[in-house]
């Protein structure tokens, strides 16, 4: 009886070292996140190429973190996602730069 008595203790105490062990390690932690962010206006507006080669309806999306600003054409008026009326195909819409805000100039606090 001794014996079970001793293993069990041994079990129980090799258990409660491996989960301080763990409890004590410390999570990596990452204040920056890798991913984009986003912001997409709502509704659509007039989509004018920097050249000149072109214009027409669609999305505009800010990148929070870099200030540049990219519109995505959606081919028809009013519609909030791309549609070719032409193809059987779902449209697939190719972004458009379209400049750049300069978020640092407002750290200088003018």
């Amino acid at each position: 009886m001794r014996t079970i008595d001793w293993y069990t203790r041994a079990v129980l105490t090799v258990i409660a070292v491996l989960l301080a062990v763990l409890a004590m390690r410390p999570a990596p932690v990452q204040a920056q996140s890798d991913r984009a962010m986003i912001y997409i206006e709502p509704g659509t507006t007039t989509i004018r190429k920097p050249d000149g080669s072109g214009q027409g309806e669609g999305r505009m999306v800010v990148n929070m973190k870099t200030g540049e600003i990219w519109g995505f054409p959606t081919y028809l008026i009013g519609s909030p996602y791309p549609l070719d009326t032409t193809d059987t195909k779902p449209a697939v819409s190719k972004p458009v730069y379209l400049g750049r805000f300069d978020f640092d100039s407002m750290n200088q606090g003018h």
